[in-house]
């Protein structure tokens, strides 16, 4: 076997497995930077070993069992290892060749459940926890996380090694929090998880729409979770408004990488496994009991979409409703504005414009750049095109995405011929 074929696949192992080991590391050493880098190098012993030897049947058993004897090794050196980790250094080197199939499942997931929580953990900043959940959980390098935000690496390095000290010096515990903080760490978690679709999924800068390894990972840390905590409707109700929003990517944009709207997209291009996989999703949110939790509010609307064969057969009436569920689980002039979207579509521009006039003086949205395009498509369906064009314009002028820009550029344009 080539060797670049090999690390390819140490590569795809280490992505899938890293973040189980920093977990079982994490719960050893009690610190989360160092688990990290014990981690690192037991990648190091499997770059070097596995291109000779070949890659184990059980790879991930392997890297853990691997992993678990450097920190015994390092507790040692330290002089900070009691008399149950000398008993455990003592039967890992009594065996020449150890059982590399002793993986304890329930064991690892625990732990990785309490990784997770811990990365997400509310004393850090929203953009250390996104940085810091990518790296550790997400097995992403900071060059890949640097790219995804459009950041430079030596600042995601920063914000990474800042949230490890951070979470060090706040002696925040490796575990799952007690029933008191348990919704609200969870909500963090799930926010964590969501930001990085949003991100991916319409990117705040750059010359890009979307970034779709963003939203992939994501996705991905979705369905450990939901694998990790089975009766959490939230869950499940996350994973599916990802996975619905994401079926529409080959439609988003054009062979020029040029926005597409959601009403003038070819739905032949939607994909049906994603929506599949969003639909069960939704279900199993909604059998748990979820019905009205935040993400299976939007993951319900995201449905709403992906049932109408043609543009024209939108169900707006429900979507209406489930923003106005929305607006009372989650009140915020983002929704608002979604909101009078909805509501135009189903009882006309004017209905709509009223609503969106209504947030005009809010102050959250007064570099939005959606609330002047949405007040721009509300006035050139009235017919009050030179209105539309000044909205069109200022849009154009607060979007840091160069895509979006362009946009809402030819918009203000096509309101002059």
């Amino acid at each position: 076997m080539k060797t670049s074929f090999i690390n390819q696949r140490i590569e795809a192992i280490w992505r899938e497995e890293s973040a189980k080991i920093v977990a079982v590391l994490t719960r050893m050493v009690r610190d989360i930077g160092v688990a990290e880098d014990l981690a690192q190098d037991t990648l190091i012993v499997a770059l070097e070993r596995w291109p000779v030897s070949g890659i184990p049947d059980k790879p991930g058993a392997w890297l853990i069992t691997v992993a678990k004897r450097k920190a015994i090794d390092m507790m040692r050196r330290k002089k900070r290892l009691n008399q149950k980790y000398e008993q455990m250094a003592y039967e890992g080197k009594t065996h020449d060749e150890p059982d590399w199939t002793i993986h304890h499942d329930e064991e690892i997931q625990d732990n990785l459940l309490r990784l997770i929580f811990m990365t997400c953990h509310p004393v850090l900043s929203k953009n250390a926890r996104v940085a810091l959940t990518l790296r550790v959980v997400g097995g992403l390098t900071t060059e890949e996380i640097a790219n995804a935000f459009l950041i430079s690496e030596s600042t995601i390095a920063q914000r990474i090694v800042r949230a490890k000290r951070t979470l060090a010096t706040s002696n925040v515990p490796f575990e799952v929090p007690q029933k008191t903080a348990y919704t609200e760490r969870l909500s963090s978690v799930l926010e964590v998880i969501y930001l990085m679709f949003n991100e991916g999924y319409a990117a705040s800068s750059g010359d890009h729409v979307i970034r779709i390894n963003l939203c992939h990972e994501a996705i991905r840390m979705g369905q450990v979770l939901v694998d990790l905590l089975h009766t959490e409707p939230e869950s499940y109700g996350l994973l599916a408004l990802m996975e619905l929003q994401a079926s529409r990517f080959n439609a988003r944009t054009n062979g020029e990488g040029e926005m597409i709207l959601l009403m003038d997209q070819n739905r032949s291009l939607w994909d049906q496994e994603h929506i599949g996989r969003g639909m069960a999703a939704l279900r199993k949110a909604e059998e748990l009991g979820g019905a009205q939790g935040r993400y299976a509010l939007q993951a319900a609307i995201a449905a709403c979409h992906a049932r109408a064969i043609l543009p024209d057969e939108t169900n707006w009436k429900r979507i209406s409703e489930l923003y106005d569920d929305l607006a009372e689980v989650v009140p915020s002039p983002v929704v608002e504005l979604n909101r009078a979207v909805a509501r135009s579509m189903a009882d006309g521009p004017e209905v709509g414009l009223k609503m969106v006039d209504s947030l005009l003086s809010e102050p959250t949205l007064k570099n939005y750049h959606l609330l002047p395009s949405v007040r721009g498509s509300l006035l050139l369906k009235l017919g009050r095109k030179r209105h539309a064009y000044e909205e069109f314009q200022r849009a154009a002028s607060l979007t840091q995405n160069v895509q979006e820009k362009k946009f809402l550029l030819k918009q203000a344009k096509d309101c002059l011929e």
